[in-house]
């Protein structure tokens, strides 16, 4: 084990698949590398007609009840955390600037830096830590291992970046504390019965570690070899998090008990509690120290963070979070002058030791997969729209990356449809069997606007004339003014997909039977033309050109059928090169390009008048595949996707 399994040489042919980074990056920090487009295979970079050229990173995915470890790079430029198979590294400052690492099969439950800032080390369910570079915009893999059977919980490097301890669930242990290039051990960490939650290494010699376990007690280690000393037995539930103080002299330990405890670094002796009998009203999931070791601040499940005087023993400052149960604490950073901390609901949240109410900023986004994309532009700007699994709808300035999210209550599941109408309003369809509409310039939910539909809606159209059209389980309705005008029920087919032609006159409907079948609109009805089209499969995606002269529909068949509508919806090219079902389709605003997306992780651009004239974007989230398209400009293709990341593309014909 130990050795470089996959070579550094058969890593490097996969660069734009492995690192995901934005232009601009490597101005702010050397561990960012813009690399733009990249070549396969050995061609020129110039001739790759697709560059990455933005990336609106996912926020960490969270679980009530359980601590999310944040990583900070030793130089203070960056934090990271994790989503699914993702690693998330954030620049600080502006957090816009992201890069995602995505080669782990399973999900990644943590990640840290080394103390040397070239290498990162992350953990994921299955027991599998992979180290790997930091400097190189592939980030190679340097070492690869598996310490413990089940799921990494927490890791901890030496100051010297030489040996690492991993710990967490397992069968037979339940950590193991190693060399970084060979997996040799240097010693063994035993004296628990459960799960061990948190590790820490003193930063100093003489190396001192410190455990901290489901069974309520934490350990202590002297090495290396490091060889168990004796059990710390302060707290009376669940010890999450332990760390030493960047100085070594002390480590704390903080429970669900709602207690921290001090311990000298050097001995383990105990020191004190901090703040009395009880740190927090609820448990604390993690503490993380300031860089002069004087203090510390605390995570918890009483929706606040406290910030602690370490010499005085006493809360210098209270962070009120909010009274929702998604405002949680789960995590904690201080990183250089910036106090982070991690809410249940994914949002990253910059304190103000100023104005402990409020923090100086909250870095919002989706932690859930994103299902669909639409765009905007208004006041010279453009904005991509964005819905996730859990019915949360973001909005993002799509040059600058600043995000928020509508007030009040919306959705209360997955978002399927999204689109913007001539009234400026976004017209989405969810889960939750309603249609709603809401105002884009009042960022906010109405309470009136929503539509509630017989069944559950799969998706949304809009044309002129207050017209919308939505498609249900064995149900299509035709909506006006946003109010349900006319209902087809009773049909002999699974209708799947279906679009209102620019124009308002004809309804275009895609069955799971492979038929699309034409109704024409006429007043506040919706008529049979008698007019049915062939694909090759059933339809999964369909949309009209935005001049209303082509309709476009991916099927399940893997196969792209575009028509001509004054042709009498005659063939006019069938796209082949999807590997799997294709499900969502876009049109260039040139009405000459389309791009379509499918559960081959591949996006493909195609032009209409060629089959043959394509421009394929291979891993475009890799792992994951691509649920939502749109475009921003002729040239600018924004790409969605389960991984709940959000990427711009640059597209050269």
């Amino acid at each position: 084990m130990g050795k470089d399994r996959p070579s550094e040489s058969c890593t490097r042919f996969r660069v734009c698949v492995i690192g995901e980074c934005t232009a601009g990056a490597a101005s702010l920090s050397p561990l960012f590398h813009s690399f733009g487009s990249v070549a396969l295979s050995g061609t020129p970079a110039e001739t790759m007609p697709y560059e990455l050229k933005q990336v609106f990173a996912s926020l960490p995915q969270m679980e009530r009840g359980v601590a999310k470890v944040l990583g900070g790079d030793p130089k203070g430029k960056n934090f990271l955390y994790t989503n699914g198979k993702s690693v998330i590294i954030r620049n600080i400052e502006n957090p816009a600037i992201a890069d995602i690492y995505t080669e782990h099969a399973h999900p990644v439950t943590v990640a840290k830096y080394a103390p040397s800032g070239f290498y990162i080390a992350s953990g994921d369910a299955s027991g599998k830590l992979r180290i790997w570079d930091t400097t190189q915009k592939e980030h190679l893999l340097k070492y690869e291992y598996t310490p413990i059977s089940g799921k990494i919980k927490d890791i901890a490097w030496t100051e010297d970046s030489k040996r690492l301890a991993a710990v967490g669930d397992g069968r037979e242990k339940f950590g193991a504390v190693f060399l970084w290039d060979t997996g040799s051990s240097v010693g063994e960490l035993s004296g628990h019965s459960k799960t061990i939650n948190s590790v820490d290494i003193k930063q100093k010699r003489p190396y001192r570690l410190v455990l901290a376990s489901d069974d309520t007690c934490g350990s202590f280690f002297e090495g290396p070899p490091f060889k168990f000393k004796f059990t710390l037995r302060t707290h009376s539930q669940f010890v999450n998090c332990v760390r030493f103080s960047p100085d070594g002299g002390l480590f704390a330990t903080a429970g669900a008990d709602g207690q921290i405890f001090l311990f000298n670094g050097s001995t383990g002796e105990p020191v004190g509690p901090l703040g009395g009998e009880k740190a927090h009203k609820g448990g604390i999931y993690a503490v993380s120290w300031s860089p002069d070791s004087s203090k510390l601040i605390s995570a918890s499940g009483d929706k606040t963070v406290k910030l602690w005087d370490v010499g005085a023993g006493t809360a210098v400052t209270t962070f009120n979070l909010g009274s929702d149960v998604s405002d949680q604490q789960l995590g904690c950073l201080w990183q250089n002058s910036h106090l982070l901390s991690i809410s249940l609901s994914g949002y990253i949240n910059y304190l103000d030791q100023n104005n402990p109410d409020r923090p100086i900023r909250t870095i919002k986004g989706h932690s859930k997969s994103v299902q669909c994309l639409t765009i905007h532009k208004g006041d010279g700007r453009s904005y991509i729209y964005s819905g996730s699994h859990d019915g949360h709808i973001n909005y993002w300035d799509a040059n600058t990356g600043e995000n928020d999210c509508f007030s009040g209550r919306g959705h209360t599941n997955q978002v399927s449809k999204m689109l913007i109408d001539e009234s400026n309003e976004l017209v989405t369809c969810s889960m939750d069997d309603t249609v709603r509409y809401t105002n884009i310039s009042k960022k906010e939910y109405s309470a009136s606007d929503i539509v509630k539909m017989d069944v559950q809606p799969k998706s949304v159209s809009v044309a002129a004339g207050g017209l919308s059209l939505a498609v249900c389980i064995g149900q299509i309705v035709l909506l006006k003014d946003k109010k349900k005008v006319f209902t087809l029920n009773n049909l002999d087919y699974e209708p799947e997909a279906g679009v209102l032609h620019p124009g308002g006159t004809t309804a275009a409907v895609g069955g799971s039977d492979g038929k699309i079948r034409l109704y024409s609109v006429q007043g506040n009805t919706l008529k049979a033309d008698g007019k049915v089209l062939e694909t090759k499969g059933g339809v999964t995606d369909m949309a009209y050109s935005n001049n209303g002269a082509y309709l476009g529909v991916t099927d399940d068949k893997k196969v792209v059928t575009v028509f001509t509508v004054a042709d009498g919806y005659s063939v006019k090219n069938e796209f082949y090169g999807h590997h799997a079902k294709t499900v969502t389709l876009a049109w260039s605003p040139d009405n000459e390009h389309f791009a379509t997306g499918g559960m081959d992780m591949m996006v493909y651009v195609w032009t209409v008048s060629d089959s043959d004239q394509r421009i394929k974007i291979p891993d475009t989230h890799r792992l994951h595949h691509v649920s939502g398209l749109a475009w921003l400009d002729e040239h600018t293709l924004v790409t969605t996707s389960h991984d709940a990341s959000i990427k711009q593309w640059t597209i050269t014909y």
